[in-house]
């Protein structure tokens, strides 16, 4: 009976961070440059029921009866890096990515592209979210507040709202002078970076000051910034609230499954001892 109890109650876990994960992804539905998150759920080890106290039955002390799944559990939440469609808005200070082409990482799987940027603490951050504006001292940041990097590591001053970006990412201002180039950074492995919050990601599990390569001067590496466009997110809506649905319901038939546990239990120590 304990083991039904644990089973359901897994089960309602692994269901609420799935409704989580769905409900970020439909607030952020119409965040720019916003990457869908993913989840998979797995079972437990199943373990394998004995029959026990049989010392009357001559040579046998236990008998299998079957296995026993033990539960359920949300096993990873990652993020889906695909392209997501471009919106035009005319602003020139909105930019967004658009992968031509990119090189296949060990996994088999293409890479991500992103533009770099920096936290409040100096450390480098990358993002694909382009909806930008230019501060009072007429440096790029992101909606946040965050500086925009140029190729060579520092800040894009573009001096004011009057620039222009050219296909490859580079920047000149209203008089057609060059200013510098975005730096785009390339990911073989996207999953190595972890949402951090005001449309910045950063990298993990490498050693404390590692960047992501540079894309710019990668002959395998094909992409254009656009100018005047910002990325949708690319979260479907329709197919997410039908899973949030499908969440929903599993979550309440596991939550009815513990009631009925509990009104057994509940029987048993109150109409089952007073009998005895």
């Amino acid at each position: 009976m304990l083991r039904g109890f644990y089973g359901a109650a897994s089960g309602m876990l692994a269901q609420q961070r799935q409704t989580e994960r769905l409900s970020d992804n439909m607030s952020n539905i119409n965040t720019p440059g916003y990457k869908e998150d993913q989840g998979s759920n797995r079972t437990f080890p199943e373990m394998l029921i004995q029959a026990q106290n049989l010392d009357h039955v001559p040579g046998r002390r236990s008998t299998p009866i079957g296995e026993l799944a033990t539960g359920v559990y949300m096993q990873d939440r990652s993020q889906n890096f695909s392209q997501g469609d471009l919106r035009e808005t005319e602003n020139q200070t909105d930019a967004a990515l658009w992968q031509e082409a990119l090189p296949e990482g060990e996994e088999g799987e293409p890479g991500a592209l992103f533009f770099r940027a920096v936290n409040a603490d100096g450390e480098e951050r990358y993002t694909r979210n382009g909806n930008w504006a230019v501060d009072g001292q007429g440096f790029l940041t992101t909606s946040q507040g965050n500086y925009v990097l140029g190729e060579d590591g520092d800040p894009l001053n573009v001096g004011n709202e009057n620039f222009t970006i050219a296909a490859d990412g580079t920047v000149t201002d209203e008089e057609g002078e060059e200013i510098g180039q975005l730096a785009v950074a390339y990911a073989e492995n996207a999953n190595d970076l972890v949402k951090e919050g005001g449309g910045l990601l950063r990298l993990e599990g490498e050693e404390e000051g590692a960047v992501l390569p540079s894309a710019i001067g990668n002959e395998e590496i094909d992409y254009q910034v656009n100018q005047g466009f910002l990325e949708r997110s690319n979260v479907d809506p329709g197919e997410t609230m039908t899973q949030l649905m499908n969440s929903y319901r599993i979550f309440e038939s596991n939550q009815r499954m513990l009631q009925t546990y509990d009104q057994s239990m509940q029987r048993a120590a109150n109409d089952i001892g007073r009998l005895g």
